[in-house]
């Protein structure tokens, strides 16, 4: 990837939260991707030191997408109502209406829980969820703006 001559380069999103471990391996299934070498989950019953600090996954390519910083609090959003706003929200795109309703059940199925549903919105159908650990992310039908 090449970046342009005096700007800094987009790394990653890091999500704070209170289950480093919980957190990624919610977004590693829900997006398809795997983690950075040493971040792997331990054999079962081993410690996990990575998973109570700081967690990188990556695209196949091994491009850095996400990272998960462990933090000892952390209010949930009350959005869309409530005193505690999204703060930050991810944007996961798929091409088809068909692809949004098998999106919806991957994402159910892993922990998430709706917060608003336009599924039926003709111009950008989307539906709004909150993850394992409350931050919101939105699936949405739409064209890839490298298309």
């Amino acid at each position: 990837m090449e970046t342009q001559r005096g700007f800094p380069e987009l790394l990653q999103v890091v999500l704070d939260c209170t289950d480093a471990r919980a957190l990624a391996e919610f977004y590693r299934e829900l997006l398809g991707l795997r983690y950075r070498p040493g971040d792997e989950p331990p054999a079962s019953g081993e410690p996990d030191p990575a998973g109570r600090d700081w967690l990188v996954l990556q695209n196949p390519t091994g491009a850095t997408r996400v990272a998960f910083q462990q933090v000892a609090e952390l209010p949930r959003a009350t959005w869309p109502e409530g005193p505690v706003p999204q703060q930050l929200h991810l944007d996961l795109m798929v091409p088809t209406a068909q692809d949004l309703e098998a999106q919806h059940e991957r994402a159910l199925a892993l922990g998430a829980r709706l917060l608003l549903d336009r599924f039926d919105d003709p111009e950008e159908p989307l539906r709004v969820y909150a993850d394992v650990a409350g931050h919101p992310f939105c699936i949405f039908v739409g064209v890839s703006p490298a298309d």
